[in-house]
């Protein structure tokens, strides 16, 4: 089992950037596939991006392609969304997911394919 914790929201104006980190404890972080998700309030809960156990295969919502990077350090059981460019439109409660799987190099961008997710934390971008 891991246990996900996320944290770097905040508020933040139209333009700015964010990072947010997800730190996993537990079993090895590099056994994990991972991604992070969003909930606008009155929406469902929307992929943002996904990263494969290697680290060498992203894959991002449309609307966030060349403004968002996720990316993994195994050795501090991290993983990172860097949000630059940031939109009101992308406020929203972020969670990361953890993926158990065999495979190093797939992703998953269905929230009910993985395995644990962090509490989240809010992001707010003011116009």
């Amino acid at each position: 089992q891991v246990q996900l914790v996320e944290s770097g929201g905040g508020l933040v104006q139209a333009g700015g950037s964010l990072r947010l980190s997800c730190a996993a404890s537990g079993r090895t972080f590099s056994t994990y596939a991972m991604g992070w998700f969003r909930q606008a309030p009155g929406k469902e809960r929307e992929f943002v991006a996904a990263i494969s156990r290697s680290g060498g295969i992203t894959y991002y919502r449309g609307s966030v392609e060349g403004r968002f990077t996720i990316s993994g350090d195994n050795a501090k059981n991290t993983v990172y969304l860097q949000m630059n460019s940031l939109k009101p439109e992308d406020t929203a409660v972020y969670y990361c997911a953890a993926k158990d799987t065999p495979y190093r190099g797939r992703y998953y961008s269905n929230s009910y394919e993985y395995d644990y997710w962090g509490q989240g934390t809010q992001v707010t971008v003011s116009s």
